[in-house]
C-alpha cells in the first residue's frame, strides 16, 4: 500500500478490534481503489483506529502502510472519532473492517463532494452471503433508505463539515453512524444540501453477525432495542452482546 506524504483528497478510518483475520481482505480492496483516485491525481490515506485489539490488527495495518492510532475506550464512536482526528484528508470516510470496498469509491466519492448538491451520505452495501432470512431483513430496510437517503457501508462526508457536528456522539454505545447521518442531514438542509446513497461504488458487507446469531437474528435484535428505548433498561448488555464482545 503507497504510504501518503501529502495532504490526501480521501481519508479512509477503519475502525478495528481484533480484526486480523478480515482486515487484509478489506486492505486489499482498499489498495486498488488507491490506484484508481491516484490514476486521476488524488491520493487517499488509510488509518486503522485499533481499540485495543489483543492480536495482530494493529501490526497488520502498519506493514501493509496504514497510519495507525491505538484507541482505550470501548465505544466505537470514540474509535471512530480518534481516527478522524489524525485525518488529513479533505473528504473523510468509515468503513468496518469485515467489509471490501469498490475500486473506485475512492474517485466517486470525490466526483460528489466537488460540487454543493450533497453534504455527504453512503454508499450502500450488498451481502457476502444471501439466505432467505438475510434477504427478509435487507427488504425491511429499502424503504427506510429511499426515503431517508441514509445507508451504510463508506459513509462519507467533508471534513470540515464532520467537525461542524462534532464527529460521532460519543455518548452511544451503538446506533452512532445513524445519529451521524442525521446529523448531517440536518446541517445539509440548512445549506439545501441532502444525503446521497452513491450505489455505483457498493461495498461487501459481511455477513458473521448472520453467521454467530443466525440468519433471522435481526427481528430478535429490533425487540430488544425497542424494548431498551421503551424502559431503559439493558442497553449495556445489548451493546456487548451484538457489538463489544465478538466472538472473535
Amino acid at each position: 500500500m503507497k504510504i501518503v506524504r501529502e495532504n490526501p483528497s480521501v481519508s479512509l478510518i477503519i475502525p478495528a478490534y481484533n480484526e486480523s483475520v478480515l482486515l487484509p481482505r478489506l486492505l486489499a480492496s482498499v489498495e486498488r481503489a488507491q490506484k484508481k483516485i491516484a490514476d486521476s491525481n488524488g491520493e487517499a490515506e488509510i488509518i486503522v483506529a485499533d481499540n485495543c485489539s489483543t492480536d495482530t490488527t494493529a501490526q497488520i495495518a502498519a506493514e501493509r502502510g496504514c497510519r495507525v492510532v491505538t484507541v482505550e475506550q470501548r465505544c466505537i464512536a470514540a474509535v471512530r472519532n480518534a481516527g478522524a482526528k489524525i485525518a488529513k484528508g479533505e473528504i473523510l470516510a468509515f468503513v468496518d473492517a469485515d467489509s471490501i470496498i469498490h475500486e473506485n469509491t475512492f474517485v466517486h466519492l470525490r466526483e460528489i463532494l466537488s460540487g454543493e448538491k450533497f453534504v455527504g451520505g453512503a454508499t450502500g452495501v450488498t451481502l457476502e452471503r444471501w439466505s432467505f432470512g438475510i434477504t427478509a431483513i435487507y427488504l425491511l430496510h429499502l424503504p427506510i433508505l429511499w426515503l431517508t437517503k441514509m445507508d451504510t457501508g463508506v459513509v462519507f462526508c467533508r471534513r470540515e463539515d464532520f467537525e461542524r457536528i462534532g464527529g460521532y456522539d460519543e455518548s452511544r454505545l451503538f446506533a452512532e453512524d445513524v445519529a451521524f447521518l442525521l446529523a448531517l442531514r440536518r446541517l445539509g438542509k440548512t445549506r439545501r444540501q441532502s444525503l446521497v446513497r452513491a450505489t455505483r461504488v457498493k461495498a461487501v458487507a459481511s455477513t458473521r453477525k448472520f453467521d454467530e446469531h443466525g440468519d433471522w437474528y435481526y427481528f430478535g435484535l429490533i425487540w430488544h432495542l425497542a424494548a431498551s428505548m421503551m424502559f431503559g433498561k439493558d442497553k449495556e448488555k445489548i451493546a456487548d452482546y451484538y457489538w463489544y464482545k465478538p466472538n472473535r
